[in-house]
């Protein structure tokens, strides 16, 4: 049987996707993305993986593989057993957002083979190997239904600026519109290592790469659409929204 061909737009969708999840996955090692191929069982047979199902702009499935020695680390935290789904989470909902706004499902942990074998049974499923020179330390499977026939900012639905400051739903999202999405504010952000994280005591401070009164943002499901002012609320923190953020100008 011959493998399905991937076509450019697939290989733009899913490098995007890998580079999006390679800046949330947790790992000691730097990473690449390599070429994207047809998914196998085979990608990568030790180690554990966590699939989760996404709906919304675009609907399909997405597995994240960590090397073997990743789930060792989090499995024997001085804190104790960590969550691998948690963990790699960010990595799956990074890689999902890039076709738009999507709801993911909690993800389940599976073995490598199983998860990727459901996946490559799948029409027109990608592989995306993280690799560290030649060395495949973890693996990026997507499977979607359909896939978008343009790359990166194609025909994926996604949030637009209303003419009066609001936010609208385009892309034929109507049928969405009574979907509970997360919405958090941030204050800031900053990059730790694991060690650092683990050597947290209270009263410890963690600095943000955010100076003193400047404004909070405001996330639907991780992707920025709105900045404003941390206000008081009935005794609860709340955001007043000074500024509504267009697309391709989140990190402006």
């Amino acid at each position: 049987m011959t493998a399905p061909t991937i076509t450019a737009p697939q290989i733009a969708l899913a490098r995007s996707a890998a580079d999006a999840a390679l800046g949330v996955l947790p790992t000691s090692r730097p990473l690449v993305a390599a070429e994207p191929v047809t998914a196998t069982a085979d990608a990568l047979t030790e180690g554990q993986a966590v699939t989760a199902r996404f709906s919304g702009a675009a609907s399909g499935e997405v597995v994240v593989v960590v090397g073997q020695d990743l789930a060792d680390a989090l499995k024997e935290s001085p804190l104790g057993e960590l969550d691998l789904t948690a963990a790699v989470r960010p990595a799956l909902e990074a890689a999902a957002r890039v076709f738009g706004p999507v709801v993911l499902d909690p993800g389940v942990v599976m073995e490598p083979q199983v998860a990727l074998s459901a996946l490559a049974a799948k029409d027109d499923a990608i592989a995306v190997p993280l690799v560290e020179g030649s060395e495949v330390r973890a693996v990026l499977a997507l499977a979607l239904n359909p896939w978008p026939s343009d790359g990166p900012g194609g025909n994926v639905a996604r949030l637009e600026p209303g003419g009066a400051g609001t936010v609208q739903l385009r892309g034929g999202l109507d049928m969405l519109q009574d979907v509970e999405m997360e919405v958090s504010a941030e204050l800031g952000r900053t990059r730790m290592s694991v060690r650092e994280l683990l050597s947290l005591t209270p009263g410890a401070i963690v600095e943000l790469d955010r100076a003193a009164g400047s404004p909070a943002d405001l996330l639907v499901n991780g992707r920025l659409i709105a900045r404003g002012e941390v206000v008081v609320v009935d005794e609860n923190f709340g955001i007043r929204v000074t500024e509504i953020v267009a697309p391709g100008t989140e990190r402006e």
